[in-house]
């Protein structure tokens, strides 16, 4: 709360002498993160007590914290990554100042026993599929599960399964799919497995280890397996695992010899 009140407390300037219109002079935000709260502060002179509006597109739930005929705060939540240009507005509706603000896509990092591999999500490509995967990430759910599969030349798949080949407890209701979306399964792209029922994935996702495009959409039928993400830092790890000695355990094939321990993945932006 007194950041917040800090915030707010900008100093004003005059506006110009004869001006009919409204005059912002800042805009200022809390630090912006993709999918959760954010506070704006405008603050400015307004000619004829109109008042200040704002138009922060991508933003939901807006409650109006504070508003003045020199002061405007309004708590939100984003809903997308990238840049967002912010408008102000006067009573009569003409925008009279725009400043742009940059939301960071979100990153995890998935600590694992052979290394750290840190992935960039793609909200605005796939939103449910990120929103799901974050649900589980927020709630601990991967912490000590395994990257259980693990096929040379093509994939590394975790996340429904701990130590033992035990399946995780907690797992969430499935989504629907989200491929043809632009998204290609490109090496050390993020991506959901399924079953063969296309809107059936939960927990469970997978890092390609090469270029796989028989997993893109290909058509209604045959509708593929939904990229989300790639890693920008760690593609040594995700190799790493890639080539471990594997076997066939508990009736299951390509199961890594030594278990290969996902530690924990926490969002890191």
């Amino acid at each position: 709360m007194k950041y917040w009140l800090s915030l707010l407390c900008l100093p004003l300037l005059a506006s110009c002498g004869g001006s009919d219109t409204s005059a912002v002079f800042d805009i200022s935000s809390t630090p912006l993160h993709y999918g959760t709260v954010a506070n704006f502060a405008f603050s400015g002179s307004v000619v004829g007590n109109q008042g200040l509006k704002a138009d922060i597109p991508n933003c939901v739930s807006q409650v109006t914290l504070v508003s003045t005929s020199t002061q405007l705060g309004i708590r939100c939540i984003l809903t997308v990554s990238g840049d967002i240009p912010v408008k102000v507005l006067d009573g009569a509706g003409t925008v009279v100042y725009t400043k742009t603000f940059n939301v960071p896509a979100p990153q995890v990092t998935f600590s694992t026993s052979k290394g750290d591999i840190v992935a960039e999500l793609n909200p605005n490509a796939t939103p449910v599929t990120v929103n799901n995967f974050l649900r589980y990430v927020q709630s601990g759910f991967y912490a000590n599960t395994l990257f259980h599969r693990v096929i040379p030349k093509f994939v590394i798949q975790g996340g429904g399964f701990v130590s033992g080949l035990t399946p995780q407890t907690g797992e969430q209701a499935a989504i629907a799919l989200e491929t043809n979306k632009g998204l290609s399964n490109l090496r050390g792209t993020l991506a959901m497995a399924r079953t063969d029922e296309p809107n059936s994935a939960t927990s469970q996702f997978y890092f390609n280890l090469a270029d796989n495009p028989t997993l893109d959409y290909q058509n209604a039928t045959n509708p593929g397996y939904a990229v989300f993400g790639k890693i920008v830092q760690g593609l040594d790890v995700m190799d790493a695992i890639g080539g471990v000695p594997t076997s066939v355990q508990q009736g299951q094939p390509n199961v890594p010899v030594d278990e290969v321990v996902v530690k924990s993945v926490t969002r890191t932006q």
